[in-house]
């Protein structure tokens, strides 16, 4: 390979943006295996998972998975582990100045890296005091979201925990299209109703898929009594 090809040659010419993500993966792994290049391991990593081709993909692999590939052992699959941890916390990190508990665009990007890459419904609850002060949140289930499994009790005493006024509900689907289920509408109702009774008021649900998100409030799904 020509030396102005070779990943960290070329980092230093032009800059970390003008590598493939093969080439980022490869200088994170180093080196390759016999007959095998750190390029050409990191392109077979990159498509290795199915239905989630390139560096997306990368969260769906488990250490087992990856440490699978011959050249992989444990210490260089910690380390891509860590490199997916770390862009999310990266991008939770870059949103949370800009988190706006009447934008349901903000709330969706602090929670999108957290929720689109999971392979099942989460279900969160955001804690807000009587000055929509956020004061936590807490994972509610994890699963499928089901209106006959998930209790309203079990958000409230949470919310009675916090000593929370307010409450936003965020899950995501899993299939990437946030657009709600008839479970989601009717735990949207039933939790709303309740807390109308204890003083709990619901503002929104968002829903997270995969870059979109929607919210229930401003379909008009969440009207206060």
């Amino acid at each position: 390979m020509p030396v102005e090809s070779r990943p960290y040659e070329k980092f230093r010419l032009h800059g970390a943006q003008s590598l493939t993500d093969a080439e980022l993966l490869a200088i994170i792994l180093r080196s390759g295996t016999h007959g095998t290049s750190s390029i050409e391991l990191a392109q077979h990593l990159l498509a290795l998972s199915k239905g989630h081709e390139g560096l997306l993909g990368l969260h769906h692999l488990s250490l087992a998975q990856l440490t699978e590939v011959k050249g992989i052992g444990d210490v260089k699959a910690v380390q891509i582990k860590c490199i997916g941890e770390l862009s999310r916390r990266i991008a939770k990190g870059a949103s949370s100045p800009f988190l706006d508990f009447k934008s349901p665009d903000t709330i969706a990007d602090y929670y999108m890296e957290d929720l689109r890459h999971q392979e099942q419904e989460v279900l969160l609850c955001m804690m807000l005091d009587t000055k929509n002060h956020f004061l936590g949140d807490v994972q509610v289930s994890k699963g499928t979201v089901n209106a006959s499994l998930i209790s309203p009790r079990e958000i409230f005493l949470s919310a009675l925990q916090f000593h929370a006024v307010h409450i936003i509900l965020v899950h995501n689907h899993p299939s990437g299209n946030p657009r709600p289920s008839n479970e989601d509408i009717l735990i949207t109702k039933r939790i709303l109703e309740a807390g109308e009774l204890l003083g709990i008021y619901l503002l929104d649900h968002i829903i997270i898929g995969d870059r979109r998100h929607i919210s229930l409030c401003q379909e008009g799904m969440i009207q206060r009594a």
